[in-house]
């Protein structure tokens, strides 16, 4: 016999509690409300009761744990149990972005687990008995699919109505087209709270021209939980809130007759369907799963769809309703990109990056996770940038130029890649590298000539044109730009006093050395090129990212390298 943990006995856990007791597997209910303890230890005096989840995974008397926590729970509980090695249900949604319920996915196969995610419509016996109908042909080609979910009931703090209904009616659709959406648009309104919508009405795009629409509320007088599925030859309604006829067959449409469209209607037919009790047969279906080691119907890849869908509605949502683009039937991206940027394939772009209006991505960039590609951005191929970039509006990043993680590139920056540039001559095979290393701020309308390395948490002032190496932690200014100071790995300004200096913000302290600085929490020190004719230190903390360093490899060996690029003297 399976031996089931249930963590989290509250609003919905309560109800896991009682399935998985009536299936006689229920061995454990971690709970850390004393009183919600209290209540089930008198209601079920049989099972065994734990505090803590630590406790409970280190029991080799548990084989599965049941996951009914706040969503963002979610993924390090079910990381933790999978570690334990025991099989893992998780209510939904199984995380809260597509990239931790990916690891979760890889490490179950990697286990050899079961992990199961409770979207709960996908064991109610009328969604199963419809797409079994949409299956068989009898609706015809389906149009359109429009869902609601109302109600005037719990209203939640943690999440907003979005995360907290629509899970159920995404997954629904997906299920019964068999298909991901190519993209959706999401609106919403806060009216109980400023930033938690209250009402939302998601708009979905299917490649195969079906049109879907979610409308959830927890604002809404009555409860309503209707699902209709209009096809062109008969309309499907799957009532839940319905005491007797949830679902049923409405053959309506509309017949053209002579070339016009004429309403057709002749009466509806209930469909008969199973009475049991959609989270009992949700409950067997995961101890089947353990027991035969079969893959749920609701596995990690159905976890991971819904929440790309989630994470795309979201997006939508805070951007003014803009629409969020995803690949339909192939996979769905994890990058945002606005639907009139380019993205040119193949490219490589990483896991939360936005990417905004009129920008053009070309072939082979190389782009981390978290960048944000702000209006009227070019990124050229093979471009190496790493994790956290921020690219303001109207910058060109051309081939050659490599961007380490977190730096900063203002607005209307301009980089070069060859010195000395002729219309009629290609010099593409001329191109010179030019590094921004880890950390680095590049004010608006500054120049950086080609060939040249700008250091790790440097600051390029506004219009300053850069035409040699710029140490770590140097502020410069002007044209050419020369060091007009120091400042902090946060961005202040340092003000030196014997030769130490603490930053007022975060109160790092640094050591001037010989032509440059050092930070004493590091105590590095080491010397780098030239730059005003001083040596200057390298800082501790120029790490580039393992994806990062791949995509540069490269790129160092095809371009020709130099230590100093030309620049016009100056009196």
């Amino acid at each position: 016999m399976t031996n089931i943990a249930v963590v989290g006995s509250g609003y919905w856990g309560k109800n896991l509690v009682r399935n998985f007791n009536e299936l006689g597997t229920l061995h454990t209910v971690c709970e850390t409300n004393p009183e919600t303890l209290l209540q089930f230890q008198e209601k079920y005096p049989e099972v065994e009761f734990q505090s803590s989840l630590h406790l409970v995974l280190q029991n080799p008397s548990i084989d599965a744990v049941v996951i009914a926590t706040p969503a963002e729970t979610h993924f390090e509980m079910a990381r933790m149990a999978l570690l334990a090695n025991k099989h893992v249900f998780v209510e939904k949604p199984l995380a809260l972005f597509a990239s931790e319920a990916e690891e979760l996915n890889k490490l179950a196969i990697r286990q050899n687990l079961i992990l199961m995610v409770g979207h709960i419509l996908l064991y109610h016996p009328a969604i199963i008995k419809l797409k079994e109908i949409i299956n068989s042909g009898e609706l015809g080609k389906i149009n359109y699919i429009y869902s609601n979910r109302l109600n005037l009931g719990k209203i939640r703090n943690e999440e907003n109505i979005l995360w907290s209904f629509a899970p159920h009616d995404i997954s629904a659709i997906v299920y019964l087209l068999d298909e991901m959406p190519s993209q959706v648009i999401a609106q919403g309104g806060n009216y109980l709270n400023h930033n938690i919508a209250d009402v939302t009405n998601t708009s979905l795009s299917f490649k195969s021209g079906v049109r879907g629409h979610i409308f959830v509320s927890w604002l809404h007088p009555n409860k309503e939980q209707k699902l209709i599925i209009m096809g062109d030859n008969k309309m499907a309604v799957f009532d839940d809130t319905a005491t007797e006829g949830k679902l049923q067959i409405h053959d309506k449409g509309v017949d053209w007759i002579n070339r016009q469209p004429v309403p057709r209607r002749n009466g509806s037919s209930i469909v008969p369907i199973d009475s049991c009790e959609p989270l009992k047969a949700e409950c067997q279906h995961f101890l089947e799963c353990i027991k035969t080691g079969s893959t749920p119907r609701t596995d990690g890849v159905n976890g991971i769809n819904v929440l790309k869908i989630l994470n795309a509605c979201q997006d939508s949502l805070e951007h003014n309703s803009t629409v969020v683009r995803l690949n339909g039937n192939d996979h769905t991206e994890t990058f945002f990109a606005h639907e009139t940027a380019v993205v040119d394939s193949p490219c490589n772009i990483g896991n939360g990056t936005k990417i905004w209006h009129f920008s053009h991505i070309m072939p082979k960039a190389d782009i981390g996770n978290n960048c944000n590609i702000g209006q009227n951005v070019s990124i050229a191929s093979d471009v190496a940038i790493g994790n956290n970039v921020k690219i303001q509006n109207n910058v060109s990043v051309y081939s050659g130029v490599i961007l380490e993680d977190d730096v900063f590139c203002g607005p209307s920056m301009v980089f070069t890649n060859v010195i000395n540039p002729r219309s009629h001559i290609s010099r593409k095979n001329e191109y010179r590298l030019t590094r921004v290393k880890k950390g680095a701020t590049i004010g608006a309308n500054a120049t950086i000539v080609c060939g040249n390395t700008i250091g790790s948490h440097s600051f390029i002032g506004a219009g300053a044109v850069v035409t040699k190496d710029v140490p770590d932690h140097a502020l410069v200014l002007g044209n050419p730009a020369r060091i007009a100071g120091w400042v902090c790995e946060c961005g202040n300004q340092l003000d030196f006093q014997d030769d130490i200096a603490a930053c007022d913000s975060c109160s790092k302290q640094y050591k001037k050395v010989e032509g440059g600085i050092k930070c004493l929490e590091c105590n590095c020190g080491k010397n780098l090129d030239q730059y005003n004719d001083s040596n200057t230190h390298s800082d501790c903390k120029k790490q580039t990212s393992d994806k990062l360093k791949e995509s540069i490899k490269p790129l160092e060996k095809e371009l020709t390298l130099t230590q100093e690029a030309f620049f016009c003297p100056t009196s």
